[in-house]
């Protein structure tokens, strides 16, 4: 998957820090028994979400149609172990 730049945009970038922050939040909460805390995190995960999807609609992401992976290439030769 490295290969096809997947995920390499802003908005996959902020989107998924966002979404981390909210699980850290959430971990931290649910530790301590705190089930408000924990539902807060779980707000900012989905925030995150949110903030890519709105990223991406403004232009900031990879266009559907210009993905590496659903290009056709030519077929390569299988390699062969040289002894």
């Amino acid at each position: 998957m490295a290969g096809s730049s997947h995920g390499h945009t802003p908005a996959a970038w902020t989107g998924v820090i966002i979404a981390f922050i909210g699980f850290c939040v959430a971990g931290a909460f649910m530790v301590m028994a705190e089930p408000l805390g924990f539902w807060a995190g779980m707000v900012i995960v989905v925030l995150g979400g949110v903030v890519g999807a709105g990223m991406r609609a403004m232009g900031l992401g990879m266009p559907r149609d210009t993905h590496p992976v659903h290009q056709v290439t030519a077929a390569r030769e299988p390699a062969v172990a040289e002894h």
